[in-house]
Formats: structure tokens, sequence, C-alpha cells
């Protein structure tokens, strides 16, 4: 969000960016510097959803943790299947 304590600066892109930002701001209602800190927060919140999403996928890969979860909360745990008389 811009306050009257930031600084403005001037980002050089060419004409044609400038123009893809501001018919995409228009869309959507806002000024290119407001859909520009828009985007910008967004991108920030990808990134660490990004790192978020690799550690949850790191811990839940580790042996045995789905396991202990089942046993913790078992009114949680799936069903388990019957694979009794399988052919393996």
């Amino acid at each position: 969000m811009h306050t009257r304590d930031m600084a403005d600066t001037t980002v050089k892109v060419d004409s044609e960016t400038r123009d893809r930002f501001a018919a995409v701001a228009a869309a959507r209602g806002q000024s290119v510097r407001a859909y520009l800190a828009e985007l910008a927060i967004e991108e920030e919140n990808q990134i660490k959803l990004s790192k978020a999403t690799a550690v949850f996928r790191e811990i839940i890969a580790r042996p045995g943790l789905a396991e202990a979860f089942d046993e913790a909360f078992p009114d949680d745990a799936p069903a388990r299947r019957n694979t009794a008389g399988r052919a393996a």
C-alpha cells in the first residue's frame, strides 16, 4: 500500500510492457501503481507458499509420520483397506 511516507521512484520498462500493465490495471479498476503494489505482494506470497509447500512435503515424507498422526487422531484416520488375499 502506498503511503505519503514512501518515496516515489521510476522504473523503466518498454512501452509495450507499460501498456500491458496499464491495460490489466484498468481492467481491474486500479491504477498502475496499485496494481503493481498488489502484484508484488501476491508474488511474495507465492514465494512463501512454495517454500512452505516444500517443507510440508519433506515433513510428510518422513517414515512413520502418517501412522503416528493416525494413532494420535484415530477418529480422523482414513479407513484401512483390506489387502488380504491379493496377489503380490
